[in-house]
C-alpha cells in the first residue's frame, strides 16, 4: 500500500480525501461505558496510538480530526507518527469554545483557538455544542460567528464549521461567511442525523465548500463494507470521509473497502472467520 489514497483542495490546503477520526482513540464509542473503556484501555499509549496512524499515513491518509487540546497522548503520536514515516500530518482541531458575548468570554475563546495553533492545527473547526448555541433560525444567521473565524485566521489556521445542524452550513453559505470546510453527519442509517439521510445528501451536494463526512459507519451499527461504501458513491469528488478504528487491522480493512469503492471494484479482503461457513462464504 503506497502513497495512493485521493486527495482534495480546501482553504488551499491539500489534503486526504480519508480523515482519520479520533472517536476510537479517545474513547467516545457512541455505544456505552464498556466500549468505552475498551477503546481508552486499548489505545491508551501514544505508542499504541501510532501504531494505528502509521498505517493511514503509509497509504498517504495525512489528515486527523479530533479535540487536541487536553489529549496530549493523541499529540504525541502524531509525532511519533510522523517521525516513523517521514511524512507531516494536518491536524483538524476542533475545540470548544465559549461563545457568551461578553469581553471575558472572547478572551477565554481567543486564547482556545490560540491553544489550537500551539498544538499544530492547520484548521480550526469550532465545536458544534458551541456554535449552534449563535444559530437564529428566525434571520438565518449564525450571530457573532464572524469574530471567531477572524480569531482562527488571525492565527493563520483555516476556518471552518463543526456541524451536527444541517442549517449551519445553508446559513454560512447563504451569509458569505468565511468558512472554508464543514464537518457534517452522514450515514446510511440517519445515525445522530438531525434530518432524512435524504436531505443531509442535498445540504451536501449544495453547499459551497468541501464537507467532511463523519460517521461513515454509525460508530459500528453498521459494517465497513455497507458504510463507507455508501458514503464514497454519495458525496462530491471534492469531500471528505472521516474513519474511525481501534486496531491498525481496522485500517487496513478500511483503507481497501474505500479505495475499492473509488475504483469500482470489489475489496480485495479475506472472509470473516466463522466455525462452520456454507459453501458460499468460503472464498
Amino acid at each position: 500500500m503506497g502513497n495512493i489514497f485521493p486527495r482534495t483542495e480546501v482553504g488551499g490546503v491539500s489534503l486526504s480525501r480519508m480523515i482519520i477520526g479520533t472517536n476510537w482513540i479517545l474513547g467516545y464509542s457512541h455505544t456505552g461505558q464498556a466500549a468505552d473503556t475498551l477503546i481508552k484501555r486499548r489505545n491508551g499509549s501514544a505508542e499504541t496510538i501510532a501504531s494505528l496512524l502509521e498505517v493511514f499515513l503509509e497509504a498517504g491518509i495525512d489528515t486527523i480530526m479530533g479535540p487536541f487540546a487536553g489529549n496530549p497522548h493523541l499529540l504525541k503520536a502524531v509525532k511519533l507518527t510522523e517521525d516513523r514515516v517521514g511524512r507531516g500530518m494536518i491536524i483538524v482541531d476542533t475545540p470548544i469554545i465559549n461563545v457568551n458575548d461578553d469581553a471575558a468570554s472572547r478572551k477565554e475563546a481567543s486564547e482556545v483557538i490560540s491553544t489550537s495553533k500551539k498544538l499544530g492545527a492547520t484548521f480550526c473547526l469550532p465545536h458544534h455544542s458551541s456554535v449552534e448555541q449563535l444559530v437564529n433560525k428566525n434571520k438565518k444567521t449564525i450571530e457573532r460567528l464572524p469574530d471567531y473565524l477572524k480569531m482562527i485566521r488571525d492565527k493563520d489556521m483555516v476556518p471552518g464549521l463543526s456541524c451536527h445542524m444541517p442549517e449551519l452550513i445553508i446559513y454560512s453559505d447563504l451569509n458569505g461567511y468565511d468558512v472554508q470546510t464543514y464537518i457534517q453527519i452522514f450515514n446510511c442509517l440517519g445515525f445522530l442525523m438531525q434530518v432524512e439521510v435524504e436531505y443531509i445528501h442535498k445540504v451536501i451536494w449544495n453547499a459551497k465548500k468541501p464537507v467532511m463526512t463523519i460517521k461513515p459507519m454509525a460508530a459500528g451499527r453498521v459494517s465497513p463494507f455497507v458504510g463507507l461504501t455508501f458514503s464514497w458513491h454519495t458525496i462530491r469528488p471534492c469531500d471528505m470521509v472521516t474513519v474511525g478504528c481501534l486496531t491498525p487491522e481496522e485500517a487496513f480493512e478500511d483503507i481497501e473497502i474505500s479505495m475499492a469503492a473509488l475504483e469500482g471494484r470489489p475489496p480485495m479482503l479475506e472472509g470473516r472467520s466463522s466455525p462452520n461457513r456454507t459453501e458460499i462464504m468460503k472464498d
